[in-house]
């Protein structure tokens, strides 16, 4: 089994689903409480899950969630250790990992729309020669993760920048030269399997097409209109604004699961942990390198899944799905930078996202009018195990926070988390 460490743009496709699912034994029993109608009571019960969380050892907790009925359920929790190096707040910005796939794949499809590229493009048409077997692979194989192309962050040469010590600004086309260099896992268009180098592909074809960088595609196309003055592509380890400080466990203090060449993190040491929220993440490029804030990536998903930023027609391609598992047709699936799954409480789309310091989870229901978004500040917990006090806090407040967000109480076995 791969190490999802290896993978480490993403928290796995299948890590909302399965906890949700996980959590919800007694799901189908809760009974609205006599409080469950007022938002106070909706954010009490959150801020206790969040709690839980931070003293089973996570440094920081940030929960946005909006139902669309009035105003959205926002907290923050933090150790009080991490205070010396800042006040946690709803509104801080932090790396979004994986959650960039959805963004670029909206770049692909307004492109499609525009008539500047098609779905069954095949990626050599763009990229010649750089992609083995790029006359069978499409962009819409990159996007739904079904080319088969190694994994780029398992490579070793990408180790250092994931740990922070190696500051090079990558390009999408380095990304990808890494990738391409192993054997492909699988034949074009046979199985499911995440490859962050699909997406590093992806984003060599958004520079070649429109001839501007991703950091240009994202600001011009997505943040200036839709107000999102917080939500950019980072090619450095520059932050624009306030910002929630990201952190993970010291080398002395990480469980024996942990390899170790994946021990050492860069960074300033504190309280058994270090402070990795000025490393670089460039190495994300196309696959995970946008920062937002909770608020910004609820517009971002409500305009998204509204139509306001793709034409119908894409937007059906986006969510047009392919099992995760073939053996669970009716299970997770993933579309063109989206993944979907169903819960007791409804069905989410969205996406998961995992780098270094920092665990997101950013849902939303089939219109747009319902949002979700949950920050964990530390996320190697998730990558090679070894702290189950944590995994079983997370699981519980995410499926506490997609019950709340479908306006549907929270399960007995949340609450029991």
């Amino acid at each position: 089994m791969r190490s999802r460490l290896l993978r480490t743009v993403t928290a796995s496709a299948l890590t909302v689903s399965l906890a949700v699912a996980a959590a919800f034994p007694a799901a189908a029993a809760a009974t609205p409480s006599a409080a469950w109608s007022g938002t106070e009571a909706r954010r009490a019960q959150l801020q206790q899950l969040a709690r839980k969380l931070v003293d089973a050892g996570a440094p920081g907790v940030i929960v946005r969630v909006d139902d669309g009925r009035g105003r959205p359920v926002e907290i923050a929790e933090q150790a009080t250790w991490t205070r010396r190096d800042h006040l946690l707040k709803v509104g801080d910005e932090f790396r979004m990992g994986s959650n960039t796939k959805t963004m670029m794949a909206t770049l692909v499809l307004q492109l499609v729309a525009e008539g500047k590229l098609a779905l069954t493009d095949p990626v050599e048409r763009w990229l010649p020669g750089k992609v083995p077997n790029g006359k069978a692979i499409t962009l819409r194989m990159l996007l739904n993760h079904t080319s088969g192309l190694f994994d780029y962050t398992e490579d070793a040469a990408v180790r250092p920048s994931i740990l922070g010590k190696d500051r090079r600004r990558w390009t999408p086309a380095e990304l990808l030269a890494v990738g391409v260099k192993h054997d492909p896992l699988s034949a074009p268009g046979t199985e499911w399997s995440y490859s962050n180098t699909g997406y590093a592909a992806i984003g060599a074809v958004l520079e070649r097409v429109t001839g501007r960088s991703l950091a240009d595609l994202v600001r011009d196309r997505i943040a200036r209109p839709l107000g999102l003055n917080h939500t950019y592509f980072a090619t450095d380890s520059t932050w624009r604004g306030p910002h929630a400080h990201g952190y993970e466990l010291d080398a002395a203090h990480m469980p024996p699961s942990v390899p170790a060449e994946f021990r050492h993190f860069a960074g300033a040491r504190r309280n058994g942990h270090v402070d990795v929220s000025g490393n670089a993440p460039g190495w994300g490029g196309a696959a995970g390198a946008v920062v937002s804030t909770t608020q910004d990536w609820a517009r971002f998903s409500t305009a998204l899944t509204s139509g306001k930023l793709l034409p119908a027609a894409q937007l059906a391609q986006m969510r047009t799905t392919v099992p995760v598992d073939p053996r669970q047709p009716d299970g997770p699936g993933y579309g063109l930078g989206i993944q979907t799954g169903p819960t007791p409480c409804g069905t989410f789309w969205g996406h998961d996202g995992g780098m270094p310091g920092y665990l997101t989870t950013s849902v939303t229901d089939r219109t747009g009018s319902r949002t979700a978004t949950v920050l964990i500040s530390t996320e190697f917990w998730s990558e090679f195990g070894g702290a189950p006090k944590i995994a079983k806090a997370a699981q519980a407040l995410q499926s506490a926070v997609i019950c709340t967000m479908f306006g549907k109480p929270v399960p007995a076995a949340a609450h029991a988390g």
